[in-house]
């Protein structure tokens, strides 16, 4: 889904264990760059195991989501990983704008998140999403950010793929 080549630069931001950025590593190549963002020094060892174990080099900092450590215009493709329903409506607001900051002009931004329950379903799930944000979701966060082609590319599995290119 992340539409990835070799050579290409990717940003991931995410919380989980590193698997898809050490995915994309494998992509992109050693003539591309992988680069991830977390927000805890604690995640950081789960991503280089990750890496190690597929043979990939990724480049792992630690930082807030509404502050990218990279220059402007830095990476072909930012994927967000379960990360924007959880932020506070301010801290997904910086988020996305950072996303499009280091994105370069045609660039891609993708959010991969669990899809949207709802039912009893909802109840049981225990999913904890702001509910300004469950009611537009990922495509009304970036399109609100100027994201142009905001659309959701598949929800299946449980996931929901939503994709914004940077105009």
């Amino acid at each position: 889904m992340a539409g990835l080549k070799l050579g290409r630069r990717v940003l991931q931001l995410d919380g989980g264990d590193g698997e898809l950025i050490a995915a994309l590593a494998g992509v992109v190549g050693l003539s591309g760059h992988a680069c991830a963002v977390v927000q805890e020094t604690g995640q950081v060892a789960a991503f280089e195991r990750a890496a190690a174990r597929a043979g990939v080099l990724v480049e792992i900092k630690v930082a807030g989501f509404a502050a990218l450590p990279y220059e402007e215009h830095s990476f072909d493709v930012v994927v967000i990983k379960d990360v924007l329903g959880r932020l506070r409506q301010n801290d997904r607001v910086f988020c996305v704008q950072e996303a499009r900051r280091v994105l370069r002009s045609g660039g891609r931004c993708l959010v991969i998140e669990r899809s949207m329950r709802g039912g009893l379903g909802a109840l049981f799930s225990r999913q904890q999403l702001d509910r300004q944000y469950a009611a537009g979701g990922a495509r009304a966060a970036l399109a609100a950010e100027g994201f142009a082609g905001t659309r959701i590319l598949a929800d299946r599995d449980g996931y929901c793929f939503t994709e914004g290119t940077r105009a």
